[in-house]
């Protein structure tokens, strides 16, 4: 060999051993946010998404308080070589209800600051954590601006549609499962199943509200928690269907055997107004966000009132509130996020932007993997309501179905009971 060849050999194979040194994207930012409301799989979302990000090559930062943390000189941290705990809930990120498109009076609108600042902190892909609302404005910035972006679920409703197929009993349905909603789930399950107790030890019906604006999929996970009635917001409460539900109440309260009942309502169930002879839903407060979206809660102490009125039975009412939105990460959410995650590295190695990884069938913890994975183009996500198939109106009951689908994500409780009934004494 030639000296001539032998140096051009040498160089390039030392170029070779370079570039195999070098990850694929150094040099590039990668920034992820987390916007609307709080889940306890947030945090989970973040660090799995910033491993894969950082083996990749990218370095990492943070945007603090959703779109808000890009507005104005920006709200940046950087992850890339930081300790995360992930299993922690909420989101250390923090988090807010800005909208990028909601303009501020006398003010630069906030596109224009948006761009500004991933322009200035050099930011090369935006992964963004959220429901319809974030991820509906990251693909409207896709879209406008060009802004490279892949969206990643998130909700407590678990109304985001993710195209996933429940089987069974030889049937397709098309269902949901977003990372939240499985720890979400767990823990309005225990929640429920404590409130038995106290329910028997007054025999009385205890109306519990859970969150779930348009959908009832976080209602039904009472169904494990001891909730044998349950009302959604996809069935609407006609002045025809309430008188018929109170009987329904009543009946099923006397045929129980510890003259007690546990009744669970989504607080956007649209329920009847006698005086105003209208379909309403019931407000804590008349405020809405940026996304238009009102607050919500109070419609179990309207049902519970009309139950005692209507029945002349105890009825009480229990808001279940933000404790959905609370706690630990569930082990089913963590192994979600974590197989999403690695559909992200997918997407990222493909540079296809504009999309959202989603689980394409129901399974349990252990089919939890990428090979289980999919993505939906973000600009079809829109919510899913839930299907007729997992409720029966005529008995306003989750059905076995519903039963099916939610054992795939949370372990039905062995119920305690105290089954032990006195004699009576009869005075002689």
């Amino acid at each position: 060999m030639s000296w001539i060849l032998f140096i051009k050999f040498a160089n390039s194979k030392k170029t070779y051993i370079q570039m195999r040194k070098e990850k694929l994207f150094s040099g590039k930012t990668l920034a992820i946010l987390s916007g609307g409301g709080d889940t306890p799989a947030i945090n989970s979302s973040i660090e799995q998404v910033r491993n894969r990000a950082s083996m990749l090559g990218y370095k990492v930062y943070g945007i603090r308080k959703g779109w808000k943390g890009l507005l104005g000189d920006g709200d940046i941290v950087d992850l890339t070589h930081q300790p995360y705990k992930g299993l922690y809930g909420g989101t250390a990120l923090l988090s807010s209800r800005t909208n990028p498109f909601s303009k501020e009076p006398n003010s630069e609108d906030r596109v224009s600051q948006i761009m500004q600042n991933i322009e200035r902190y050099k930011i090369d892909v935006l992964v963004t954590i959220g429901g319809d609302d974030t991820n509906g404005a990251a693909k409207r910035l896709y879209e406008q601006e060009g802004i490279p972006v892949i969206g990643f679920p998130k909700t407590i409703d678990n109304d985001l549609r993710t195209q996933t197929i429940h089987h069974y009993n030889g049937k397709e349905i098309e269902a949901v499962i977003n990372p939240g909603f499985p720890s979400a789930a767990l823990g309005m399950m225990e929640f429920t199943n404590r409130l038995r107790t106290t329910t028997e030890s007054h025999s009385r019906i205890m109306v519990v509200e859970f969150m779930g604006r348009d959908a009832g999929w976080l209602t039904g996970s009472s169904l494990f928690g001891g909730a044998e009635i349950a009302l959604i917001p996809e069935v609407h409460m006609t002045r025809e269907r309430k008188e018929f539900f109170f009987e329904h109440v009543k009946e099923t309260y006397l045929r129980s055997r510890k003259k007690s009942l546990i009744i669970a309502v989504s607080e956007g169930v649209r329920w009847y107004n006698d005086k105003t002879e209208h379909l309403e839903m019931v407000y804590a407060s008349s405020e809405v966000d940026e996304f238009g979206h009102p607050q919500f809660g109070g419609i179990s102490g309207v049902v519970a009132a009309e139950i005692s009125r209507k029945t002349g039975l105890d009825a009480r009412s229990q808001i279940s509130g933000y404790y959905a939105r609370s706690g630990d990460c569930s082990e089913y959410d963590r192994k979600l996020t974590s197989a999403l995650a690695d559909k992200v590295v997918d997407l990222l190695l493909r540079e296809e932007y504009g999309k959202m990884p989603v689980i394409k069938n129901v399974v349990k913890y252990k089919e939890l993997e990428e090979y289980n994975t999919s993505c939906v183009d973000m600009g079809a996500i829109g919510n899913r309501d839930l299907p007729s198939d997992y409720y029966d109106e005529n008995s306003f009951r989750f059905n076995d179905a519903y039963a099916d689908f939610l054992s795939n994500i949370v372990e039905k409780p062995i119920v305690s009971r105290f089954d032990i009934d006195f004699p009576i004494v009869i005075p002689k």
